[in-house]
């Protein structure tokens, strides 16, 4: 004969609910674990396996979430009894130790051990037990505290969003431009794929402007870190998932901040960045040290342009497409076949310079783009130092910048660079630099590089201009 109705509930003192199966073990902390992880700047699968959880459970958490951690990363106050003193307990118990002495064991208040075993015990089977995988279940259980997201609840605040966020692009007249029709995938648009047309306000943008729209209404306040949790966070039930299309970003799950600064390139160390260069390159009064940079034509196609920062000297590097481009798939890690590899790069830069004096090749500062992986090669072979500017910084090589500009005329954006000879980069390499510049007094780059050249030849030092 079983147990009458209701009869966990009276002796618990908690109210009756449905099981929930298997409770998890531990699984906020694991979880603190997994995020702790996640904020260092692994992968979904590299913080799984070093929390010991697969593969796709990570991936859920880290979907579910948002991509952010939900909960707080900072250790246990020591306040609530952790998942280890309930194991403690379940180990005592199980010796059938009094309460008293639970506590002493445990270093526990004698209130907090018999109200644990009272409320966290497991009532499945007809009796009353305690283990510490059900009791942590139930205490986490307990603790949470569901709030109804601000734009569940008011629908006119919830409307304004979504117009701003989502809206109809429309004419000047107020018809509708519908655009491409992209269908959601769950995941973010590809490269050079039609996007989803709409307002497109940024969350910021909309935050902001309802003090603007609405100033005497305090119910129409938002922050936009509250609409991105609306997008992202799953069962906040506020705002559509597919609404992350309209993002200027697109993405569909926010990336750590740790994982975008774990981005950098391998090959660019302190020692190597633009900070690290002499003082005399800045202010261009000693000649021999260059900028350098690839324009990109059709299909990958690229031409190395170097400009001498005194002079304004321009170089240009031909890089031929390898043998088997566009007749054979890509292999991954393997040498690019557009030509403008690593390997590629750095013997054209050291053949370049390789007539002229030392004096005259003293310093290369370049961006952070993956061709120039091997500078620290090109330094032993040529005892060329080589600077990295800083990312997205192309405003520090000026001179290069506007020399690529001028070579746009010849080499347009769009075209196969690849089709032009060594022959024909010589020609228009010698076209811009037989032309007057004003910033040499409306002499030629030629004419200034040549007379430091003769009188590097004549005493083996270059003057300063």
């Amino acid at each position: 004969m079983g147990r009458p109705r209701g009869w966990g509930a009276a002796v618990t003192g908690r109210p009756p609910m449905r099981s929930p199966g298997r409770p998890t073990t531990n699984a906020r902390q694991v979880q603190r674990q997994f995020w702790a992880r996640i904020a260092e700047g692994l992968s979904t699968e590299d913080a799984a396996a070093a929390c010991g959880v697969s593969t796709p459970v990570g991936s859920r958490w880290f979907r579910e979430a948002g991509g952010m951690s939900p909960i707080a990363l900072d250790a246990p106050s020591g306040r609530y009894l952790s998942f280890g003193e309930r194991e403690e307990i379940a180990l005592c118990k199980a010796q059938n130790m009094g309460v008293c002495e639970i506590a002493r064991h445990v270093g526990r208040d004698k209130s907090t051990i018999s109200r644990e075993l009272r409320r966290n015990a497991a009532t499945r089977g007809g009796r009353i037990e305690y283990r510490a995988s059900v009791a942590q279940w139930h205490a986490e259980r307990r603790a949470h505290r569901p709030k109804a997201a601000k734009l569940v609840i008011n629908d006119r605040l919830r409307d304004y969003v979504q117009e701003r966020l989502a809206g109809t692009v429309t004419d000047a007249e107020g018809r509708p431009i519908p655009g491409p029709n992209v269908p959601w995938k769950g995941r973010r648009h590809g490269r050079r794929a039609d996007r989803r047309w709409g307002t497109a306000w940024s969350p910021e943008q909309i935050s902001h402007r309802l003090k603007v729209d609405f100033p005497e209404d305090e119910s129409m306040r938002i922050s936009h870190e509250a609409i991105y949790q609306a997008l992202y966070v799953q069962g906040r039930g506020a705002l559509r998932r597919e609404l992350t299309a309209c993002l200027r970003t697109g993405r569909a799950l926010r990336v750590p901040r740790a994982r975008t600064r774990g981005r950098g390139k391998h090959f660019v160390t302190p020692e190597v960045l633009i900070s690290a260069r002499p003082a005399e390159v800045a202010d261009r009064a000693v000649p021999g040290h260059w900028e350098g940079d690839l324009i990109i034509g059709l299909e990958g196609s690229a031409i190395g342009t170097l400009v001498e920062r005194t002079t304004r000297f321009t170089a240009l590097l031909h890089l031929p497409r390898m043998e088997g481009h566009g007749e054979v798939a890509p292999v991954k890690n393997g040498p690019p076949l557009a030509g403008h590899g690593a390997e590629a790069v750095r013997d054209a830069i050291a053949a370049q310079f390789g007539g002229l004096p030392e004096k005259l090749w003293r310093s290369l500062t370049w961006d952070q783009g993956a061709e120039m992986a091997q500078h620290a090669q090109l330094r032993l072979d040529t005892g060329l130092e080589v600077y990295f500017c800083d990312p997205h910084s192309p405003w520090q090589r000026g001179s290069n910048e506007n020399t690529n500009g001028l070579l746009r005329q010849y080499f347009p954006k769009g075209t196969d660079l690849a089709r032009h000879s060594a022959t024909d980069l010589e020609a228009i390499a010698r076209t811009l630099n037989t032309r007057p510049r004003k910033t040499l007094g409306w002499r030629t780059p030629a004419e200034a590089f040549d007379e430091h050249l003769q009188l590097v030849q004549r005493t083996g030092v270059a003057r300063t201009p």
